[in-house]
């Protein structure tokens, strides 16, 4: 097996993890919300389809915009979906960031504890200390349905493919 890796200005830097693909079983993962406060994503989200959407640090451009574009479309989709943004952000910081933005159809949740969901998801990044883009789409028996790892950090995701895998659950 290769080693994954991800792009960052003019470095190639490794991914950890498994690179998830459509049928997998979704690994459950701990995540932060707050101080000594934790979410799990799938049994906290049970029966829902979930878009996660990964971004490496929620206070840069392409983060930014990424995590707006999703709550835009959060209000689109239903209350039979969740929309997720994971970043290894402090959860303070996810706070004020969503508060400034008016964020509030976004379920923030914090990998700053040690990339466990990078590590599980595939997205770490330790040479950064944080996250690849991605987006994943999981439905509500806890099946990855649609994966898209990101090649370049400073990259958008194929929102439209994503979205429409989403659509296509409901």
């Amino acid at each position: 097996m290769s080693e994954r890796t991800v792009a960052f200005r003019d470095k190639q830097l490794i991914v950890q993890g498994p690179a998830l693909k459509p049928g997998d079983a979704a690994p459950e993962v701990t995540l932060s919300t707050g101080f000594l406060a934790t979410s799990n994503l799938l049994a906290d989200t049970a029966g829902k389809v979930r878009l996660v959407s990964v971004v490496p640090s929620i206070d840069t451009s392409v983060c930014d915009a990424q995590t707006r574009r999703m709550n835009e479309e959060a209000a689109n989709l239903g209350d039979q979906v969740i929309v997720v943004t994971v970043s290894v952000d402090m959860p303070m910081a996810q706070k004020r960031w969503c508060g400034a933005a008016g964020v509030e159809r976004v379920l923030m949740l914090s990998d700053y504890m040690g990339l466990e969901f990078g590590k599980a998801y595939g997205t770490a990044v330790p040479e950064l200390g944080a996250e690849q883009r991605a987006v994943f789409v999981i439905d509500a028996n806890d099946v990855v349905r649609y994966v898209e790892y990101v090649p370049g950090v400073g990259q958008h995701p194929n929102y439209d493919a994503a979205l429409d895998a989403v659509r296509s659950l409901l």
